[in-house]
C-alpha cells in the first residue's frame, strides 16, 4: 500500500475512533505501525491495554512494536503479560525468547525458546536461538541437541556448524565434534583453528598420537598463533616426551612470554629432572601471572617440602587443594608435610581424604587450551 493510502487510512481510523468515542483502537495502532510510526503505534497499543488489561493480543502486539524499536526490555515485559493472560497465543514465546536473547539474557531466553520449540518443532529459528542460548550458558549437551537440528537444515551455515562443533567438544561428545571439524577442514584444509580443534577432539577420544599430528599441522600453518605450541607441548607432556614438550613450551613463550601454563609445565619438567631451583623460579613466575593453575602449586609445595620450608609448602599445597579438592595427590603430599611437622591430627585427616578419592585421568586438552568456550558469533 502506498504511503498516501496509509495516511488516509490512519486519518479515517482516527476519525472513526473519535466518532465512536474511542481514543485509540487496534486498527489505529496497526495503521501507524505500517507507516513506520513505531513510537505512536506503541502509545496507542498501551492505551488499548490500559482500557482492556486482559487483552493478551494487544500486549503481544505492543511487544512486537517495542521490539522493532529495539526496546527489548520493555518488549519482554509486554510479552510476559501476554503469556500470563494466554499462554497459547501463537508466536509470543518465540518473540519473548528473542527479546531476552537480544539483551544477552540467555538464561532468561531458554524457557520461552524451549516452549516455542515444543510448540513448533520444525521452527528452525526457535531451535537455533535455543541452541545458541544453551551454548552461551554452558549447557553444552542441550546445545548439541538443538544445534544439530538447526545445522542439518542449514548445511551451508558455517558459523552455526562452528558453534555446534564447539558444543560437541565441550559436551565431551568427541565423535560428533570430530565429524564437524573434519567437515570444516574439507572446506578449508589450511585452517589452523580447525586442526587445533580436531586435535582436541582426538585427544578427548584418547588418540594422542593423532592429536599430536593435527597440532603439528596447525603449528606449521600458523607458527605464531597463540596457544598452538602450548597445546602441542601439553600433548607431548602427557605422552612423557619431555624434550619435545619443553621445546614446544619454549616456542609458546617466544610468542607469548606471559603464558602462565607454558611456564608451569616447563617448571614441572625441570622438577622431574631434579632441577629444583629452576623449577621454583618458573613456577613462581607462573603463579604470579595466574593464580589458579593447580599443578603449579602442587609442584611448588612438593619442592618446598623437600627443602623443609614447611610453612610455605603447606600454603602452596592448601592452595592446590582449594583449586580442586577432588584430586588426591595434593591431599597426599599435604599429609606427609603435616607428618614431618609433627601435626598428627592434620596428617591423619589428609590421609583420610586420600582414601576417599580416586586418582583422575589427565585433564582433556580442551580444558587446558581455554577456561571457557569461545563466545557466540556476533
Amino acid at each position: 500500500m502506498k504511503d498516501w493510502k496509509l495516511q488516509l487510512l490512519a486519518v479515517a481510523v482516527v476519525l472513526s475512533s473519535s466518532a465512536s468515542g474511542q481514543v485509540s483502537s487496534p486498527s489505529q495502532a496497526m495503521a501507524l505501525e505500517q507507516q513506520g510510526k513505531l513510537a505512536e503505534a506503541a502509545q496507542v497499543w498501551r492505551a488499548v491495554t490500559e482500557r482492556n488489561p486482559k487483552d493478551a493480543a494487544a500486549f503481544a502486539s505492543l511487544g512486537v512494536v517495542l521490539s522493532r524499536e529495539q526496546k527489548y526490555d520493555e518488549a519482554a515485559s509486554a510479552y510476559k503479560k501476554a503469556i500470563a493472560l494466554n499462554s497459547k497465543l501463537p508466536g509470543v514465546q518465540l518473540n519473548l525468547g528473542l527479546a531476552e536473547f537480544k539483551q544477552g539474557r540467555l538464561d532468561a531466553a531458554i524457557p520461552p525458546l524451549m516452549a516455542a520449540s515444543k510448540e513448533e518443532p520444525k521452527n528452525m529459528q526457535a531451535q537455533t536461538l535455543l541452541g545458541l542460548s544453551c551454548y552461551g550458558t554452558k549447557r553444552f549437551a542441550e546445545a548439541v541437541e538443538h544445534l544439530k537440528i538447526a545445522a542439518k537444515s542449514d548445511p551451508g551455515n558455517t558459523e552455526l556448524h562452528q558453534v555446534l562443533s564447539q558444543s560437541c567438544l565441550w559436551a565431551k561428545q568427541y565423535p560428533c565434534a570430530l565429524e564437524e571439524f573434519r567437515q570444516i577442514l574439507k572446506q578449508d584444509p589450511d585452517s589452523a583453528s580447525a586442526h587445533v580443534l580436531t586435535g582436541e577432539a582426538l585427544d578427548g577420544l584418547g588418540k594422542t598420537p593423532e592429536a599430536i599430528a593435527e597440532f603439528q599441522v596447525a603449528a606449521k600453518v600458523a607458527p605464531r598463533e597463540p596457544n598452538i605450541h602450548f597445546g602441542l607441548g601439553y600433548l607431548y607432556w602427557k605422552s612423557h616426551e619431555y624434550d619435545e614438550a619443553k621445546r614446544e613450551f619454549e616456542n609458546e613463550l617466544s610468542v607469548d612470554p606471559g603464558h602462565a601454563q607454558a611456564l608451569t609445565y616447563l617448571g614441572d619438567i625441570e622438577m622431574k629432572r631434579d632441577h629444583r631451583e629452576a623449577a621454583l623460579a618458573l613456577l613462581g613466575k607462573a603463579t604470579t601471572l595466574k593464580d589458579d593453575i593447580r599443578i603449579a602449586y602442587l609442584d611448588m609445595g612438593t619442592i618446598l617440602a623437600e627443602q623443609k620450608r614447611y610453612d610455605e609448602a603447606v600454603a602452596a599445597l592448601q592452595r592446590a587443594v582449594k583449586l580442586n579438592p577432588a584430586q588426591p595427590d595434593a591431599h597426599y603430599r599435604l599429609a606427609h608435610v603435616y607428618q614431618d611437622m609433627g601435626k598428627a591430627a592434620e596428617s591423619q585427616k589428609e590421609f583420610a581424604q586420600v582414601r576417599e578419592l580416586h586418582e583422575k585421568a589427565d585433564e582433556p586438552l580442551a580444558s587446558k587450551m581455554s577456561a571457557a568456550p569461545p563466545p557466540l558469533p556476533q
